[in-house]
């Protein structure tokens, strides 16, 4: 199948991306490649809302197309313990990695030969490779009395804190334009929705995360999440 484009994202790893899309109203885009870097293909656009995308997960570790076929995942909603059958998950490791997301249709941009396409709410790690854009249609896509299984709940949002190193250090950061104010607001929702793996509950733990052009460091209790640390990717 053809990669018609790739997503540019603040998500520069997996550990971190939202679990499911419009999570986090994060802003991201997809860029095309040519020839589908053409205008015409996209008359309309602007009368749908939202966008779906059928997108690649390129980055799985250590997948050929010969390797053994696994009927079972654990899913990190129950706790990565328990299996699943592959089919009843949205696990990336499937027989044909392909995802698919809806996102907030925002804008179309054209900037000489660069055709970019804005949207909110992507679950896509910063180059994907985007199969194909469709518009979401409400009254067939949208079901409203539909049974999600053990993800019927949506995930617990918890406090954010920084601390005063952090904060300090946001600041002068800001200060000086070296990040994005709207890049902060969208990492306070990633670490809101706890993005440590579910079987991992140490309070002490310090973790890591690279977002944007800044890389942060923050431990998790109970209800809230501490920002430890802030400083730009080398």
């Amino acid at each position: 199948m053809p990669v018609i484009a790739y997503m540019h994202s603040p998500y520069r790893e997996k550990f971190g991306i939202p679990r499911q899309p419009n999570l986090v109203d994060v802003q991201s885009y997809v860029e095309l490649c040519p020839p589908y870097n053409d205008l015409q293909a996209f008359a309309g656009i602007e009368q749908f809302s939202h966008l779906w995308l059928l997108w690649q997960f390129h980055d799985n570790k250590s997948v050929t197309a010969t390797d053994t076929f696994r009927a079972q995942v654990r899913p990190p909603r129950l706790g990565g313990n328990q299996k699943i059958g592959v089919f009843a998950s949205r696990s990336m490791y499937r027989p044909a990695a392909i995802g698919l997301s809806v996102v907030r249709f925002e804008k179309i941009v054209k900037q000489g030969s660069a055709l970019r396409v804005y949207v909110r709410g992507s679950d896509l790690l910063d180059g994907t490779p985007i199969l194909d854009i469709k518009p979401y249609i409400q009254y067939s896509d949208a079901i409203l009395d539909a049974q999600s299984g053990y993800a019927q709940q949506q995930p617990m949002v918890k406090k954010v804190c920084w601390q005063m190193p952090a904060q300090q250090q946001c600041q002068q950061l800001l200060a000086a334009q070296c990040i994005d104010p709207q890049h902060i607001q969208e990492l306070q929702q990633v670490l809101a929705l706890d993005p440590r793996p579910a079987y991992q509950q140490d309070a002490q733990r310090v973790y890591g995360l690279s977002f944007a052009n800044f890389n942060v460091k923050f431990t998790v209790s109970t209800d809230q999440v501490q920002i430890e640390h802030l400083s730009l990717l080398d």
